[in-house]
């Protein structure tokens, strides 16, 4: 009760804060705040014009609130969590977004990159010569469409300047845990209408982490690489722009321990930064991404647009299941090759209209195509399980929104979109390879061949006022969805759907010295997907087990006062999870335990099991990966050396207790909050920069994120030192 009183109140004074300088009169200052472009809606907009919630950080933005990868946008944007689940990063908005590692379940917060949708695997990779983030909460069901029930985050790299010469820039840094960080990018304009931009990077650290079993495994070490290559022409009112970039990241396995209070929990060894595998661990993660996007300008103003792109993601790991070096007696000692290739086809078309009069529009098509292979066996210890699925996925959107003022200042918006989605595979589960008395090649136990169908119909309908230059208030409705599929022949589940109502406020103030944006929402979000045992099966699958309601309210402030900046933003969410009964899998055996056993029948694994003891009912708790309160705040100062600059910058950022799964035990199925402080110290001198750089300033050893029954943990300090030279 006591931290939540203080976080109330800390909420308020921010509250206050933020809306104090509308009766302030002050006299105007030097350097103050520069527009923020977005383009997440086709076009080319000022943030504080655009009447939804958004977080936009440009390269600068990015690099002083230290976010060099996706899962740093949390510590620079309110109401978002992304947790560590090993194979996938787990990221929601508002609460919304994924909570189950099944291949099966499509992500619920829309990540893209260059405008290509990603798929929620090898999402990990390290950010490099980017222009711009921009992160939309709420359903987003009328520009991009399915997944994104809770967001889109929309990741933009740079394209080449036709303008300005023969130019980049280059990066070397050195730090604790040997760490290695190499990038640069090189700018060649070949004429007025072609140039080529060319960006790479090179990054490595060591493990934080010790494996004292057998192996002395090096997992969570860091080798990545990868590069960008971008051409873009531009002749009078045309302009194509083609993108191929690859990535190679080596982690060595997965950093991981048993969860306390949860199966093999009593098998972990030291603190938090000790390991104690039986097995080896490996991992890789490879990406190659092509794009190809065309403008064409038409008499009249209007602009045709196409975006057509290709992704292969792989990711080959071996892991050590259990965690720990638990016997086999005890259900451990098991290990397991992993799998993972996506290939993806998508393409877009819009036709966008002028913004000079009254009534402006968008419409657009999409089409996704996504061919998912699955291979995970196990190679030593255990009972031997061998699951081999092959899905296909088909997304088509048609779209359309439209603006009105129906009075000066006064904007009427309307959009919608028809979404259908397609998926089918095939495979199977099977057991016993190489036992004695078992097929060859094990003994087929499940079906997971299926197909599913679903299609929606989501859309936005909205208020805007653009009161003066300087404020503008927006009231919508939104209606978002991700969609159904199956884990089975006889297992298939429905989409998710989200209705969102939403109130806003934009300002400047002090002659734009001080924006802000506040917020308030309520979530209606139906048909929950969770990955859960059907006990007449004893297999996992997932089922649409709940409905929740969230309600909160978000503000964010940036100011400039000559040398001093302030940034800064709070959310509060509060999230209701209907009553649900499932079996627990904290403390259920591991292995293949088989179907429910008749009654009167002693469980006798993997023939059958009991699984009543493990039965659970739960329910009126906060929903799954939705933290109650996230802020941060940063503060830096420029100051003037005659020649040069030097600008110190800290960081402080808090993402809130969140639980991770249904049994709500504050033991083995929450995140605990965390604090993090980071610091920048930057020495500019014309075109060379120095940086000293420091991130988890405390050193809180905190756990990042789950997966099955073991747990992640996030980096301890790091520090060191980064030169950089602009040309």
């Amino acid at each position: 009760m006591k931290t939540a009183h203080i976080h109330r109140l800390a909420a308020t004074a921010i509250a206050l804060c933020l809306a104090a300088p509308a009766m302030a009169q002050q006299a105007p200052q030097e350097d103050g705040l520069g527009d923020i472009i977005v383009t997440a809606q086709r076009r080319t907009e000022r943030l504080q014009d655009v009447p939804i919630s958004a977080t936009a950080l440009d390269g600068a933005g990015l690099a002083a609130k230290a976010v060099t990868s996706l899962a740093d946008l949390q510590t620079a944007t309110p109401a978002l969590s992304i947790s560590d689940g090993g194979i996938i990063q787990n990221v929601n908005i508002r609460g919304i977004g994924l909570a189950s590692d099944s291949p099966n379940v499509t992500a619920g917060v829309a990540t893209y990159v260059d405008g290509l949708f990603q798929p929620p695997i090898v999402q990990a990779n390290s950010f490099y010569d980017l222009a711009g983030i921009e992160v939309l909460r709420g359903p987003q069901g009328t520009l991009v469409g399915s997944n994104s029930t809770g967001g889109a985050i929309f990741i933009n790299s740079r394209n080449p300047d036709l303008d300005g010469g023969v130019g980049g820039y280059a990066q070397a840094g050195y730090g604790n845990y040997d760490n290695v960080a190499l990038e640069g990018a090189l700018n060649l304009p070949m004429n007025e209408e072609l140039g080529v931009r060319v960006a790479g990077f090179y990054r490595a650290h060591d493990s934080y982490f010790t494996d004292i079993g057998p192996f002395a495994n090096k997992a969570g070490k860091l080798n990545e690489k990868g590069g960008r290559i971008t051409l873009m022409w531009k002749p009078e009112g045309f302009q194509a722009i083609a993108k191929v970039q690859i990535n190679d990241r080596d982690t060595g396995g997965y950093a991981y321990r048993p969860i306390p209070g949860a199966l093999y929990g009593n098998y972990r060894v030291g603190d938090i930064r000790t390991l104690s595998f039986d097995a080896l661990t490996g991992n890789r993660d490879l990406a190659f991404m092509a794009s190809l996007e065309l403008r064409k300008e038409l008499a009249g103003g209007i602009t045709l647009r196409s975006l057509s792109g290709y992704q292969n993601k792989r990711i080959k790991n071996l892991y050590d299941v259990d965690g720990s070096q638990a016997p086999l007696a005890a259900g451990g000692d098991v290990t397991q090759d992993y799998f993972a290739g996506e290939k993806q086809y998508s393409q877009e078309i819009n036709i966008i209209s002028p913004t000079d009069g009254p009534f402006d529009w968008i419409l657009g098509g999409y089409f996704q195509r996504n061919d998912i292979t699955v291979r995970i066996y196990e190679v030593q210890g255990g009972f031997p399980t061998d699951i081999t699925p092959d899905n296909q996925r088909t997304t088509t959107g048609l779209f359309a929104q439209g603006n009105y003022e129906v009075s000066p200042g006064v904007e009427v918006q309307i959009g919608g979109r028809y979404s259908t989605y397609k998926a089918t595979g095939s495979g199977e589960v099977r057991i016993g390879r190489g036992i004695p008395g078992f097929p060859p090649d094990g003994l087929p136990v499940s079906d997971l061949s299926g197909s599913h169908k679903d299609s929606r119909f989501t859309g936005k309908a909205a208020i805007n006022w653009k009161v003066d230059g300087d404020n503008l208030l927006y009231g919508f409705v939104a209606r978002g969805y991700k969609p159904g599929g199956f884990s089975s022949t006889t297992s298939e589940f429905d989409p998710e759907t989200v209705t969102s109502y939403e109130i806003g406020w934009k300002s400047s103030f002090l002659d734009r010295k001080i924006r802000t944006q506040i917020n308030a929402f309520y979530n209606r979000y139906s048909n929950f997907q969770f990955n859960v045992i059907e006990p007449s099966t004893g297999f996992n699958g997932v089922e649409n087990i709940s409905s929740v309601t969230i309600k909160g309210f978000e503000a964010q402030m940036q100011a400039r006062f000559g040398g001093l900046g302030l940034d800064g933003s709070v959310a509060y969410v509060d999230s209701k999870l209907a009553s649900v009964t499932f079996v627990n899998t904290r403390n259920l055996p591991g292995g293949t335990l088989g179907p429910q056993c008749p009654a009167g029948t002693p469980s006798s694994p993997p023939v059958c099991f009991d699984y009543a003891p493990y039965i659970q009912t739960t329910g009126n708790g906060p929903n799954l990966y939705a933290p109650e309160w996230t802020y941060n705040i940063g503060v830096d100062y420029r100051i003037d050396l005659g020649g040069a600059t030097l600008t110190p910058r800290v960081n402080l950022s808090y993402v809130g207790a969140q639980y991770t799964y249904l049994g709500y035990s504050p033991v083995s199925d929450r995140l605990p909050s965390r604090t993090l402080l980071s610091a920048l110290l930057t020495l500019q001198l014309e075109q060379w920069r120095l940086e000293a750089y420091g991130t988890n300033l405390t050193n809180r050893r905190y756990v990042s994120g789950q997966f099955g029954s073991n747990e992640f943990y996030g980096a301890p300090r790091e520090y060191g030192l980064r030169a950089a030279i602009d040309f």
